[in-house]
């Protein structure tokens, strides 16, 4: 099996078309959760989303917040400005369908399975060693793979726990050995923020046991006019130019 890899999306369809158009031919679709807030097009992502026809979905903390099934008292007030607004943009089917989706970790097959921030938590966010080997102690496949935190990242476990990269470039590798273990984020379609505005995604071949990480440019000035002409922060458009 060929897996196309995408998370974060947060609204933006510039990047996930640009994402989509990139991709290799792949038999199955993993979305990692948030597909909505922060960007001003949370109906057209979800309907796209929507419209795929071989996919597995699971929720973010935003499509949580959007939908209506928690508060946003966590939130900072730009994430929180920006998930009010989606939460009234959002059709009611659209909201409805986001409410309906389940929380991660799910497996996918005898290789992967898949989850927002951890497979111990949805809304803990994965960046070191101590997040990584309590992720490592629950996983049930050699492959996890998980978003939230925007930043590409591969951390290996075998007789030692080790991190790869940080994945950079165009095109990142990641043979993924028979007895290892492996914690993979390939980063936000939509909102990078590890200093490079290209959309981020992934492709899992199961058969040649390789997962690669992409990246794709798009149209960063008509998601930021969009975003601004939303009266959305202006912030939010400045840091897709930043990708921070």
């Amino acid at each position: 099996m060929q897996y196309l890899i995408i998370s974060d999306i947060h609204a933006n369809l510039e990047a996930l078309d640009a994402t989509v158009s990139a991709a290799p031919p792949c038999d199955h679709v993993l979305v990692l959760g948030d597909l909505v807030g922060y960007g001003a097009d949370p109906n057209a992502v979800v309907d796209r989303i929507r419209a795929l026809p071989s996919v597995t979905i699971i929720r973010g903390n935003h499509d949580k917040v959007a939908a209506g099934l928690e508060g946003a008292t966590g939130f900072n007030h730009l994430a929180r400005h920006a998930v009010e607004w989606t939460r009234s943009t959002l059709t009611v089917s659209n909201r409805d369908w986001i409410a309906r989706l389940p929380a991660g970790p799910i497996a996918i097959d005898s290789v992967a399975e898949i989850c927002h921030g951890t497979p111990f938590d949805e809304d803990v966010y994965l960046f070191d060693d101590m997040e990584a080997r309590r992720a490592f102690r629950v996983m049930n496949r050699p492959v996890c793979l998980f978003g939230h935190t925007h930043v590409p990242t591969v951390f290996r476990c075998n007789d030692k726990l080790e991190a790869i990269g940080p994945p950079r470039g165009a095109r990142f590798n990641v043979p993924v050995d028979a007895g290892s273990q492996y914690l993979v984020n390939c980063g936000a379609v939509g909102q990078p923020r590890d200093g490079d505005p290209r959309a981020a995604f992934g492709v899992l071949d199961t058969r040649t046991r390789m997962l690669t990480v992409i990246r794709v440019p798009y149209d960063v000035a008509t998601a930021q006019s969009k975003i601004i002409a939303a009266g959305l922060p202006e912030v939010l458009a400045q840091r897709l130019g930043m990708g921070r």
